[in-house]
């Protein structure tokens, strides 16, 4: 009986070091260099998409950016210029397919095809559901859905042709677990995960690897721009100083680094932050629980009334506490990723 034991307990070990064996040469086979590469993020020109773009060109990459928002788009092409980058910028509405088309065209004329995609491009409107509109969830799947859709669309032939390619869509952990007064937010991040897993599976054959990246909240400055509507003040408040404390949010250098390895070696899925994880998990066993608890924090959150169903951005909603100490490493990150 002892020596039967010695030898299950020996083919076990045997058996989970080729299993390990072999995760480390398919990760290893899967490894993506991104120096040459050309590279576009959407929403480059701020908060993540910027600390990822300049993440990617120290890596030796070719990088495109677009955004809305002409004057960041302008100072974050220079500062990327400065740095030894060689960068083109759009002024593109992903959410209209045609801009999309005519940007990725421009960009293989000038850079090469797109051989690394990340799809970062997004909008926050907070406030509690009395005051949310059609228009709100409407924005929210053009840009988070749809925008998506329509790069990856034009991107994937040139990919396959290549047998080869990266597509990162930057979700978030509320689309996993819907999150009181960001209902319009979630759903269409909801929307993402599920169109960006199951391109995955579809397009493995093809050498393409598509990466669902979920992240919690990260100090990246980005509060500033959210759009707020019923008590916009306490809204930013709350939204702010949860987004500013370190033991709840992720730094964005920090997260970057996550999703760079994540698109290196071609993961699935990758959730940031240990609060986010931890928030998955007990959703994924206890989700009838986890939603019933949102009901709870609900409660404490501002009711309606304010400014009602006007968006007005957080940096009009500024209060005392978003202009105190508790707000710097905000107000920091604000500085630093161009959320100015």
């Amino acid at each position: 009986m002892e020596n039967r034991t010695k030898k299950n307990l020996l083919l076990a070990g045997a058996g989970l070091g080729a299993v390990l064996a072999l995760r480390s040469f398919s990760r290893k086979k899967r490894e993506f260099a991104f120096k040459d590469r050309t590279v576009l993020i959407t929403g480059g020109s701020r908060g993540l998409g910027l600390v990822l773009a300049r993440m990617f060109a120290e890596q030796g990459a070719n990088i495109a950016i677009c955004s809305r928002t002409e004057h960041q788009l302008e100072a974050a092409c220079e500062e990327l210029r400065n740095g030894g980058a060689t960068v083109l910028s759009f002024n593109c509405d992903v959410s209209d397919q045609a801009q999309v088309k005519r940007m990725i065209a421009e960009i293989k004329d000038r850079l090469g095809p797109v051989e690394v995609l990340v799809n970062n491009a997004g909008i926050i409107a907070a406030g509690p559901l009395e005051e949310m509109t059609v228009e709100d969830f409407e924005q929210a799947m053009k840009v988070h859905y749809w925008a998506s859709l329509y790069t990856m669309l034009e991107v994937i032939p040139e990919m396959k042709a290549r047998g080869e390619g990266r597509i990162v869509n930057i979700a978030s952990i509320g689309g996993k677990i819907s999150v009181p007064h960001l209902v319009p937010y979630s759903g269409s991040k909801f929307a993402l995960v599920g169109m960006s897993e199951g391109f995955r599976s579809e397009l493995l054959k093809d050498g393409i690897y598509v990466t669902t990246v979920n992240p919690g909240l990260m100090r990246t400055g980005s509060a500033r721009n959210a759009f707020l509507k019923g008590q916009n003040e306490k809204e930013y408040t709350a939204f702010a100083l949860l987004d500013a404390n370190p033991m709840i949010s992720l730094a964005a250098d920090n997260a970057a680094r996550q999703i760079m390895d994540a698109c290196r070696y071609g993961k699935a899925e990758v959730t940031l932050g240990l609060n986010a994880k931890l928030a998955s998990l007990v959703h994924g066993l206890f989700p009838g629980v986890v939603t019933d608890l949102m009901g709870f924090v609900n409660a404490f959150l501002p009711g309606p009334g304010g400014v009602g169903k006007e968006a007005v951005r957080g940096y009009e909603s500024e209060t005392k506490l978003t202009q105190s100490p508790l707000n710097a490493p905000n107000q920091k990150a604000a500085r630093e990723n161009n959320e100015l």
